[in-house]
């Protein structure tokens, strides 16, 4: 495995699919993200975005399903699989690790024995700060496992970050910097020992009695069992819950707790108060239980 492997991939970006784009626009403008204008991928999805400092949310819909590829031997179709996990519920469907060669990536995830396939390119169009419209590109090379239909990583190659890094859409009303941690939920954690060893490498990952650690070059993965995930988030979990591991919360870091507060009330949001974190439920965030919780 490569120094960039051992070295941990950090988190980039959360993918969270959706019904209705502009419901969930309303919702998370509601939270107090600061969110840019809807895009179109040429393979039927659209999005828009919340920028943090070094990740980003992807909140996304299937906008033009005759245009969504079925996925074939070696393929892996992203929209194809968002298709498929909306049958069955809204959530939190892929988690995306930063990366600087995603063919390097495809590689190493194969010579780890893990499931991969061919890597992906593809441009999009995104429209700047200023309103001027420019071509973003992206490479990714996916990661799935068997036994676990829904959660998929991938690998995510930026060819122009200048165009997608702003600023202006980092800056957030609820005070957010940071994705700080990504929850699953299996049934036996100790069972993804193996997937996460291959994604990151072994000294990044630590096993418990009845969890794991992932501790990523930005940010940290926690798989529980689903009694110790409703301890830790009581009412966190979403009723279309499945039997297979699944992603099951996150855990956005904030400047200020009061201010993320204050946002979330105005907002007309209900929410539980822990200490210096406030935790929205999963009916009220599309499937996905949300914490925010004070850096």
């Amino acid at each position: 495995m490569s120094l960039e492997a051992t070295a941990g991939r950090g988190i980039d970006h959360l993918v969270l699919p959706v019904k209705d784009l502009d419901k969930a626009r309303e919702r998370y403008g509601a939270m107090g993200f600061t969110l840019t204008p809807d895009a179109q991928h040429p393979f039927g999805s659209g999005n828009f975005l919340a920028q943090l400092q070094g990740s980003f949310l992807e909140v996304l819909a299937i906008t033009r399903p005759e245009l969504v590829e079925e996925a074939e031997p070696g393929h892996f179709s992203f929209a194809g699989y968002n298709r498929d996990f909306l049958k069955r519920r809204e959530g939190f469907s892929m988690l995306v690790f930063e990366s600087a060669d995603a063919r390097r990536d495809q590689a190493e995830f194969l010579s780890e024995g893990l499931q991969t396939y061919e890597p992906f390119d593809f441009e999009r169009k995104a429209k700047l700060p200023s309103g001027e419209s420019v071509t973003v590109g992206f490479s990714l090379a996916f990661v799935t496992e068997p036994g676990v239909p829904d959660a998929v990583f991938f690998t995510c190659q930026q060819h122009a970050p200048q165009y997608f890094w702003k600023p202006d859409y980092q800056t957030h009303p609820n005070g957010a910097q940071s994705v700080e941690e990504v929850v699953m939920v299996a049934p036996e954690p100790r069972a993804l020992e193996g997937l996460f060893v291959g994604l990151q490498g072994r000294e990044r990952v630590a096993a418990h009695a009845d969890s794991l650690t992932v501790q990523t070059a930005r940010g940290r993965i926690s798989v529980q069992t689903p009694a110790g995930y409703e301890a830790r988030f009581p009412g966190g979990t979403p009723a279309e819950a499945p039997q297979t591991p699944y992603f099951a919360a996150y855990v956005v870091g904030v400047s200020d707790i009061a201010r993320c507060e204050a946002v979330l009330t105005e907002g007309g949001l209900a929410f539980e108060k822990e200490g210096r974190s406030l935790l929205l439920a999963p009916q009220d965030a599309f499937g996905t239980a949300i914490c925010f919780r004070e850096l």
